[in-house]
């Protein structure tokens, strides 16, 4: 019974993974590869329920009746080009934050930062 859902396991395993990665680590890069992994959950989440046995894909032939709905993969297809954007965005900002306070890594950034004040 619990290994017919393995799926689902790997979710959850992939889920606090990256959730450690970004409380965890003070280091923006790393921050921004534990967001990916947790999106990457959140995708495999999704396909996994929209998957429904027995059903095919939504192609008009004979002797089908029961088809699987495609807007589930469409919505992933789309979260994985803002999953891109985001991470081009935050990788973006990491080295501008780089270039600007010479560090990559939370703490010294607001010790830089609380010496400014």
């Amino acid at each position: 019974m619990l290994m017919g859902l393995y799926n689902y396991w790997i979710v959850v395993i992939l889920m606090m993974i990256g959730l450690y990665i970004v409380i965890a680590h003070g280091n923006l890069i790393k921050k921004i590869v534990g967001l990916n992994i947790f999106q990457t959950s959140v995708f495999i989440l999704y396909i996994s329920i929209a998957k429904i046995d027995g059903d095919t894909a939504p192609i008009l032939t004979e002797g089908v009746n029961h088809y699987s709905n495609p807007l589930p993969h469409v919505l992933i297809l789309t979260a994985i080009v803002v999953c891109i954007a985001t991470t081009a965005l935050g990788l973006a900002l990491a080295v501008r934050i780089k270039e600007a306070y010479g560090s990559a890594e939370e703490e010294d950034i607001q010790k830089k930062d609380n010496k400014e004040c």
